[in-house]
């Protein structure tokens, strides 16, 4: 499942969404912060061929080279770094007064960046939609698409709590910091803005060294991959279809998805406002986008159904048949898959293009 709600409520049923290279600019802040008042603030949409992350790996890769299914063996989080007072990416400063061994997973991204850094026996709690890797199905559920069961979540006693905007709720949020529970929220915007929430979560959990670790992993092959996708003779004009069943709903341009595209050698068509990923199909027609990419293919949505709809013949995708489908959950979800999704976006935008070999020696 995807992990960001693209429209409110009213609209229909929630649907789940989540130049120096940036790995030095991570490294350097996390060995040289201190742990007060320190934070990873989410950074605008990044321009393209800036540094992301990326595997060329299709899902599915041996799970020996998968960074969300490197070992969680029971880390030992430093206690010189604690106790730590971090900001959240909705500048709230979270103090964290001891190396946490209890934590709860609001968001299926964070749960996979949590085993990527080796700290999935930490996991007491995630949402119903927590997937991947295959270990975190089994864990207990205390959150659904409707909200925080707030009774489990007390009864799980957790050290930390990490949620992520776009799925927890705002009262929910406050609820739980009114029970006095330490909650950290993360909201990326763009490629960036992820490899600092895990750089971010690493300090959150005491374990920044395998943070910084991944983040250099993930930024050396977004660099590769947009400099391939950068090299290629287009740029087309992009429309990243999340759903059009009874609406148009696409990308709004601050989400990192449309960065994503960007990294990919993409010019994303997106609604133009800011948090908003409803678009007339006036406003889509005018965009007129040369490749259309079916978010919504796991849904059944093919290019034949959508060449079908009234008036997309008038689009240069539909006439030219540029209508590719793509797994969503690895474009969109903002963990450490984002290096699959990357590498499928850049496949699916510039179909003849080689992607750059994984260098050897890059899993730990």
């Amino acid at each position: 499942m995807r992990q960001t709600p693209f429209a409110a409520p009213s609209c229909g049923p929630r649907k789940w969404i989540e130049h120096l290279p940036v790995a030095l600019l991570l490294i350097a802040s996390l060995l040289a912060g201190a742990c007060s008042a320190a934070g990873a603030s989410t950074a605008p949409p990044s321009p393209a061929g800036s540094v992301a992350a990326v595997s060329n790996v299709a899902p599915g890769r041996p799970d020996n080279t998968d960074p969300a299914r490197q070992p969680s063996a029971s880390p030992s989080p430093s206690t010189a770094a604690f106790p730590v007072v971090l900001t959240d990416d909705q500048g709230a400063a979270v103090e964290i007064p001891a190396p946490p061994h209890r934590v709860v997973s609001l968001a299926p991204s964070v749960t996979e960046t949590l085993f990527a850094l080796g700290a999935g026996s930490m996991l007491v709690g995630v949402t119903d939609a927590d997937d991947y890797p295959p270990e975190a199905r089994a864990l207990p559920h205390v959150a659904t698409y409707a909200g925080v069961e707030l009774e489990k979540v007390v009864a799980a006693r957790p050290d930390v709590v990490i949620a992520w905007k776009g799925i927890t709720q705002a009262a929910d949020i406050a609820k739980m910091r009114a029970l006095g529970l330490v909650v950290m929220v993360l909201y990326a915007t763009s490629v960036q803005g992820v490899l600092a929430d895990i750089a971010l979560v690493g300090r959150a959990t005491g374990t920044s060294p395998r943070a910084v670790n991944l983040v250099g992993r993930m930024s050396a092959r977004i660099d590769a991959i947009a400099a391939a996708a950068g090299a290629t003779a287009s740029r087309p004009r992009v429309f990243y279809e999340i759903d059009a069943t009874k609406a148009i709903y696409g990308l709004a341009p601050d989400d990192f998805t449309a960065d994503l595209v960007r990294l990919a050698g993409g010019d994303p068509v997106t609604s133009g406002t800011p948090g908003v990923y409803a678009m007339s199909f006036e406003e889509l027609v005018a965009a007129d986008p040369e490749v259309i990419i079916l978010g919504d293919a796991a849904y059944g949505v093919t290019a034949a159904a959508v060449a079908a709809r009234p008036g997309w013949l008038t689009m240069t995708a539909v006439r030219s048949g540029a209508i590719r489908p793509i797994d969503d959950v690895v474009v969109t979800r903002p963990g450490p898959r984002i290096v699959d999704g990357l590498a499928a976006l850049a496949l699916v935008i510039h179909p003849g293009m080689t992607l750059p070999a994984e260098p050897a020696g890059t899993v730990p």
